[in-house]
């Protein structure tokens, strides 16, 4: 493969990442995103902000975003590793990992908004089903985890931190027992079209992304310890502004009489 098609494969990934979806759909409806709710252009904001329905469709982009690149990558990879001056299996792996995490970097800086763009969860989730049969497997788990967790604490960077560690896990634990040769687990997995196995570099890339989602969403598990994380369903306050409902009106004071003022009681007594 030349190093003209692996420099487009990387440039045309951090490019498909960069699209800032969630702020092009925001500003279809006249909306500046970046100025509402939590200031961020991914898809939560977009849900809180706008609604579920542009919420999904902000997701479903920011996917796609992700998974076209990849998938591109793995067909154009696969084919290199194939022919003649064929790369080899590690090679062809590293390159197809630095294209998804180029998509996922063109998503959180993307140069269109001063560099400063999304979380890149959505993103990430979307290039690793792309990276097949590796991370597809375990970033489905991931999903249903992450469904899971948002069903039961409604908070979006909690379950998207759950999902990441359980990524990174289900890949840790195949790449182990694939090398301690457990058939239970192995058996199954050969039987997949275009099975490959988990190898040392899948396992530390999955640490080091959920690593990264982790740190990316530091103030969020914050909040969640602080008890203070919006949760989904709950509109959160625009910058600059407070959450603190308004205080109630002070009722007027009652009036007291003066030294040698009847009283209103005092004056309807009938004297005997």
């Amino acid at each position: 493969m030349s190093p003209t098609v692996q420099i487009i494969l990387l440039v045309g990934a951090f490019g498909c990442g960069a699209v800032p979806s969630g702020y092009l759909l925001a500003r279809s409806r006249g909306v500046n995103i970046r100025a509402q709710g939590s200031g961020n252009i991914g898809a939560t904001n977009v849900w809180r902000v706008m609604g579920r329905r542009w919420g999904l469709l902000c997701f479903v982009l920011d996917v796609m975003k992700g998974l076209l690149p990849s998938v591109v990558a793995g067909v154009v990879i696969s084919r290199a590793s194939a022919g003649p001056g064929a790369v080899s299996a590690d090679y062809a792996s590293g390159l197809w990992l630095m294209v998804a995490v180029s998509a996922v970097l063109g998503h959180v800086f993307t140069p269109w908004l001063g560099f400063k763009g999304g979380k890149g969860v959505a993103t990430a989730f979307g290039a690793l089903v792309g990276v097949y049969p590796v991370f597809t497997l375990a970033a489905l788990i991931a999903l249903v985890c992450w469904g899971v967790a948002l069903k039961l604490w409604r908070m979006v960077g909690l379950a998207s931190v759950i999902a990441a560690v359980v990524l990174a896990g289900v890949v840790v634990a195949v790449h182990l027992l694939t090398r301690w040769n457990v058939q239970a687990v192995t058996l199954p997995l050969e039987g997949l079209p275009g099975y490959a196995p988990a190898t040392l570099l899948h396992a530390g890339f999955a640490v080091g992304l959920a690593s990264l989602v982790v740190f990316k969403h530091r103030g969020n598990l914050a909040r969640t310890l602080a008890g203070t994380e919006p949760k989904i369903g709950q509109r959160t306050p625009t910058p600059g502004t407070s959450a603190v409902a308004p205080s109630p009106p002070t009722p007027p004071a009652a009036s007291v009489p003066g030294p040698g003022t009847a009283s209103v009681s005092d004056r309807l007594t009938p004297r005997g």
